[in-house]
């Protein structure tokens, strides 16, 4: 191959890479909200489909006209740490959405009354627009379709009927099952072949989870990826994505170099229970602590540091600060709590402080 055709081959690789990873971080991409990333996921639109298909078994929709490209990732473990909304929200949401799918163009007033009108119809919860929480609801969720490019608000509220449809993701319509397990479940995998599910469970774990324990992994799971023909699967396709796979003794651990599939990160000081859950991890490192011991550290913490963190200042700040460190560490992989005693896991010496010495 020419030194040109090298050159264009390994752009193309960069490409569906970067491709790949841009909708790990964000399911949805659309033209508005970042259109150089929608343009790559256009053009490299084939391998970027393949790839998840193959490696992950989810499905990509590229809508070139639209603007908009969402994978769809369906998974059997559904994290319930990380809400979009509160359940008020989401019950406001789906009826804002299903009037919008009805009425696609509509003003901000006729919209309220049909919400409400439809919360009463449906036996839910009463939706009032004199309530405060119930207009800080029904805003918080135009301010999310908004930002998801599936309504335009302006002196009308415009939607688009199609990407509304697109915002839920599962394998089967949810007005046709009773329960979560129901709605998650992937009957593609009844008569498929056992590498199959081997495969795209084990990728879904790597690619989705901060760190990937042995200990949280089925036989099946560990099998094939202690074997040669699953390791080499794994790495090719973690390749392809432009990351490494990092396995140590207990587990494994995906790194993207750039930082592009992640939409959060830490170590970060971007929010104040991000700094305490690195500071609780230095107070874990000398051994297990209960809940009420961490609360302690965090409360001499912000007597040290009265200008900080002045959300937590108040009573109670200081339980609600550990608490919200807590839960960082655990979704990240760091820590987790049993019988009420917190432990660092072992990625947690990937942020353990060392001194240096002349």
């Amino acid at each position: 191959m020419s030194r040109t055709g090298n050159q264009l081959a390994r752009l193309e690789s960069e490409e569906i890479a970067r491709g790949v990873r841009l909708l790990l971080a964000r399911p949805l991409v659309t033209a508005r909200q970042d259109h150089d990333g929608f343009d790559l996921i256009r053009r490299r639109r084939e391998p970027i489909v393949k790839w998840f298909d193959y490696y992950c078994g989810w499905r990509v929709h590229v809508e070139p006209r639209a603007g908009y490209a969402r994978l769809f990732k369906t998974t059997q473990r559904p994290d319930s740490t990380r809400p979009v909304f509160d359940r008020r929200r989401y019950i406001v949401l789906c009826l804002v959405c299903a009037e919008l799918l009805t009425t696609p163009t509509i003003t901000l007033d006729a919209l309220t009354a049909r919400t409400q009108q439809a919360a009463a119809a449906e036996g839910l919860p009463p939706f009032e627009p004199a309530r405060r929480a119930d207009r800080n609801a029904f805003a918080d969720v135009l301010n999310f379709l908004e930002e998801h490019g599936a309504v335009e608000v302006g002196e009308q509220v415009r939607a688009d009927p199609a990407l509304i449809t697109r915002l839920l993701s599962a394998p089967v319509p949810a007005s046709t099952v009773d329960t979560v397990e129901d709605l998650t479940r992937e009957t593609r995998y009844d008569n498929a072949h056992r590498s199959v599910w081997q495969r795209h469970s084990v990728m879904r774990r790597l690619i989705d989870d901060p760190v990937v324990y042995k200990e949280d992994l089925s036989e099946s799971q560990i099998a094939f990826l202690t074997s040669p023909s699953g390791r080499k699967v794994v790495r090719t396709g973690i390749g392809l994505a432009g990351c490494t796979l990092e396995e140590r003794a207990e587990g494994f651990l995906v790194v993207d170099a750039d930082a592009i599939a992640t939409d959060t990160r830490f170590p970060d000081d971007d929010s104040h229970a991000k700094v305490a859950a690195l500071l609780l991890l230095d107070r874990l490192a000398q051994g297990p602590a209960s809940f009420e011991d961490l609360v302690e550290e965090t409360r001499e913490l912000l007597t040290k540091f009265r200008n900080w963190a002045k959300a937590y200042q108040s009573d109670g700040g200081a339980g609600r600060l550990a608490a919200d460190g807590i839960e960082l560490l655990e979704a990240f992989g760091l820590a987790r709590t049993e019988n009420g005693v917190v432990r660092r896991l072992p990625a947690a010496a990937r942020y353990a402080v060392e001194e240096l010495h002349d």
